[in-house]
């Protein structure tokens, strides 16, 4: 079937039915976006690419302001010094450092021009710093069209996304996708390569909070410079390597979406608390605001550095001497859904006693979604007392339990972070209820028939419990 016959099937398109058409007829990502384009506008490819390019052109010009006379708020002039400085400027690869110099550029000149938004100015100003790089480093103008029709086009999503704060769907996350989808295009790689790379880049922007970025001085440079790393990052590993993304684009995309205005609602509060105090002001405005109003605000500071003090003490007393800071090894990927979970399996293995029948494995619902990894483990720990460095049984468990005739139950309990062992005997029932927490640690809450006994076994195997 032809290119746009199969287009108008589906329109509007989604980042996945891009990927499937073009993977359907063999043709690139970026040619399915400048099809979609011709049907929605009616120009011909030419004017489709010549137009994109043009999106960028005041934002080029707030680039060309930070690198010379710009000033920001919050970034000062550093967009001047880093241009300024002889040779490369932050990493010893010429379209890397261009980029990112470019994308701090941009931010500096949108404090004193302002950018044309996307889903926010936060994710223009890796779209255009991308862009000025490609021109300078001497891209064909049509290529360069051609990777801003991607941009935007990812971008475009992104912008109906986000319906709130949060960097999540804007600088970090939007720019990490699309520079992604731009650097996959540029290495040559296929549709399903873009896809693969936008959903590795936008998995660590999930949840980001904006507000911290906004208002205190530096914070946003590694929120917008992370995108242009993360998106070249994930897109070298789809394009290079053969590593196993199984996730499609858009599920990746509407959990970001949907999770969104919960990290808004949740996060946020929190992070304006401790971050108040730096928040950058004018003092013009500051003369307008009510001195009681301040004088209150001065106060709620004054708590908050106090709190955020007792916090890293806190922290500090619970840290172990550097000569003895790392757990043991964990095998299955994370310390957290398979280390806490595995050695609550294994207290309950050595609090049991008589020949062992049957395993229920009680998980709370985010340990339940992966027990693909941990349930492996915390059958090694319960049955065979396994550690969580234990690779070679870690492989076999499964097949042995299984040999063995020992019954297991798998529940998901809503009851957040609980992991609970049970181990049924020829002499007794044998339990342990404990919360997870990573660095393979947990917090013993309760056993059967003794939390004490429980308990000094942790300490006998090296089980770190730490306070609910």
């Amino acid at each position: 079937m032809e290119l746009k016959a199969m287009i108008n099937e589906r329109m509007p398109l989604t980042l996945g039915d891009i990927v499937e058409i073009a993977g359907k007829i063999d043709v690139r990502f970026v040619d399915v976006i400048l099809a979609e384009a011709e049907i929605q506008t009616g120009k011909n490819r030419e004017e489709v690419l010549e137009e994109a390019l043009k999106e960028f052109e005041h934002n080029l010009q707030a680039i060309e302001l930070g690198l010379t006379t710009g000033s920001s708020l919050l970034l000062g002039t550093t967009g001047s010094e880093l241009n300024n400085m002889e040779g490369f400027r932050l990493f010893q690869d010429e379209f890397v450092d261009k980029a990112l110099v470019y994308t701090i550029a941009a931010q500096v000149g949108n404090h004193g021009i302002g950018l044309n938004p996307c889903a926010g100015t936060g994710d223009s100003c890796p779209y255009t710093g991308f862009i000025k790089a490609m021109l300078e480093i001497g891209y064909e103008k049509s290529r360069v069209a051609e990777i801003a029709a991607i941009i935007l086009k990812v971008g475009s999503m992104f912008r109906v996304g986000k319906t709130t704060t949060g960097c999540n769907m804007e600088g970090f996350g939007a720019g990490s996708a699309a520079i992604a989808a731009a650097t996959v295009e540029l290495c040559g790689g296929s549709a399903k390569d873009v896809e693969r790379a936008m959903v590795i880049a936008i998995s660590p922007t999930i949840g980001v909070p904006c507000t911290p970025r906004v208002m205190v001085p530096a914070l946003c440079a590694t929120h917008i410079g992370g995108a242009i790393l993360n998106g070249i990052l994930s897109a070298k590993l789809a394009v290079k390597t053969s590593i196993e993304v199984n996730v499609p684009i858009d599920v990746m995309l509407a959990m970001a979406a949907e999770i969104h205005p919960i990290s808004a609602k949740s996060l946020v509060p929190t992070v304006v608390e401790f971050m108040q105090p730096f928040f950058k002001t004018k003092e013009p405005v500051e003369r307008l605001i009510d001195q009681k109003i301040k004088d209150e605000e001065k106060v709620h500071i004054e708590q908050t550095l106090v709190k955020a003090k007792e916090i890293a003490k806190r922290l500090a007393k619970g840290a172990k001497p550097i000569t003895n800071t790392l757990g043991e090894a964990v095998v299955g990927g994370s310390s957290q859904a398979v280390g806490s979970p595995t050695n609550t399996g294994r207290i309950a293995h050595f609090l049991s006693k008589g020949k062992i029948n049957k395993v229920k494995i009680e998980l709370y619902p985010e340990l339940f979604a992966r027990r693909g990894i941990n349930v492996p483990g915390v059958l090694m720990g319960a049955v065979y007392g396994s550690s969580t460095a234990d690779g070679k049984m870690y492989k076999e468990v499964m097949e042995l339990v299984e040999k063995e005739g020992i019954a297991v139950e798998i529940v998901k309990v809503d009851e957040y972070q609980v992991q609970r062992v049970t181990i049924v005997t020829d002499e007794g029932t044998f339990m342990v209820d404990a919360l997870n927490r990573g660095g393979g640690r947990l917090v013993l809450r309760d056993a059967t028939p003794s939390k004490q006994e429980a308990v000094n076994i942790a300490n006998k195997l090296g089980i770190v419990l730490v306070e609910a």
